[in-house]
């Protein structure tokens, strides 16, 4: 095996320093995204005003001041929570990260702190749990995963980026040494407090040994989600015998 530090950064995973302000401009992705993060150097605020913004809170408390809806509201969310947050946010006290989906409106939320599981069945023991789901099939949505203890998971990739953060315990992320995926495990150390990206088709496997490792995990789309055609309100709403989704002379046909 292969060791490296906390500045290791390749096709396959990359370790991103903990800091203020703008850590990774991906605004020229497929999914045009911004990293924040906040609380780590002294400066305790961060204000955007495009796009949404998806949080979590690390440590600390942090006091969220929001301007949905044409006013000013101010939350106040303890370590392990997060939110959701369309057009303007600024964050005062803890520190966490931000993540800016900036061709995105979605949903006003907040939620947490995190569970001690995941509540879904993941892959080679790990569970998660949809934090924030997708409004719309297709949108972003933050996800928290767990890995139990002696977890040897298979090696594996994903479409499009992810972003995350150890939020407790340690681990470890092999990755493959050379770019086309072959050579030898890169074994990449994983603490509390570590924020990295795992860049699209990026090989990569999560290992733990006598200690649990939580992540919270954002991804910039979704193959699931709710659409027009299918979802609770029209699936199981019924004229006689027969959903409304199968009658297309009573279906909406625009948003007014």
């Amino acid at each position: 095996m292969i060791k490296k530090d906390i500045s290791f950064n390749s096709k396959h995973f990359r370790q991103v320093p903990n800091g203020d302000g703008i850590l990774v401009d991906l605004s020229s992705n497929e999914y045009p995204t911004l990293l924040h993060g906040w609380g780590y150097t002294g400066e305790s605020q961060t204000i955007q005003k495009k796009g949404t913004h998806f949080g979590f809170v690390f440590d600390g408390l942090a006091h969220v001041t929001t301007y949905h809806a044409g006013f000013e509201q101010i939350f106040t969310l303890a370590k392990g929570m997060y939110f959701c947050v369309p057009d303007s946010v600024s964050i005062r006290g803890g520190s966490g990260i931000m993540i800016s989906s900036l061709d995105y409106h979605g949903m006003f939320m907040f939620g947490g702190p995190l569970e001690k599981k995941g509540r879904l069945l993941y892959m080679d023991g790990c569970s998660d749990t949809l934090l924030v789901p997708p409004t719309m099939k297709g949108d972003p949505c933050l996800n928290h995963l767990h890995f139990p203890p002696y977890i040897r998971q298979t090696r594996h990739t994903h479409p499009s980026f992810r972003i995350g953060i150890v939020t407790s315990g340690r681990g470890l992320c092999k990755v493959p040494e050379k770019e086309d995926g072959t050579g030898s495990d890169v074994e990449i150390p994983l603490i509390s407090g570590q924020i990295f990206i795992i860049p699209a088709e990026g090989h990569h496997s999560f290992f733990t040994d006598d200690s649990t490792l939580d992540i919270i995990a954002y991804h910039p789309d979704s193959d699931r989600g709710p659409t027009h055609d299918d979802h609770p309100m029209i699936n199981r709403t019924f004229v006689g015998d027969t959903s409304a989704r199968d009658i297309p002379e009573i279906r909406t046909k625009s948003i007014l």
